[in-house]
């Protein structure tokens, strides 16, 4: 197995982790909310203590990515992706979902979160190689 297939199918498994992390998560903030503000179950210590260790988690696997596998033709295509995902978490595009169901809010919220906290470190990693790489050109 090629390196880069061993790269592609990691990336895909960190995806899938942060999908199962954000639901799992995302219900136990749910589940932990005390008032009627959208979010305020993510600040109870339990869930709090959780969502850190999974933010740890993520981080580093997207510092592995991102030392070991975007080759330098992926470097503006996963930079630009990385961006959109960062807008669309602080832009918090999913709180209408809140009025659906609360717990989609939640769903939703874990997921977008876990997948930046890993894709943002790679993104960081690669946009600091990739203004070297610039550097030694010139």
């Amino acid at each position: 197995m090629e390196m880069e297939e061993i790269a592609r199918w990691a990336y895909v498994i960190f995806v899938v982790l942060a999908i199962v992390m954000g639901l799992a998560i995302g219900y136990m903030a749910w589940d932990k909310r005390t008032g009627s503000v959208l979010g305020d179950g993510w600040n109870d210590s339990d869930v709090g203590s959780y969502n850190g260790y999974v933010m740890l988690t993520m981080l580093i696997l997207g510092v592995i990515i991102g030392i070991t596998s975007i080759t330098a033709k992926e470097v503006t295509p996963f930079l630009i992706a990385t961006m959109a995902l960062i807008v669309a978490t602080v832009a918090n595009v999913w709180a209408p979902l809140g009025n659906i169901h609360e717990l989609l809010y939640y769903w939703a919220t874990g997921i977008l979160n876990y997948i930046v906290a890993f894709a943002a470190p790679a993104a960081v990693i690669i946009a600091v190689k990739a203004v070297f790489t610039m550097t030694k050109e010139k």
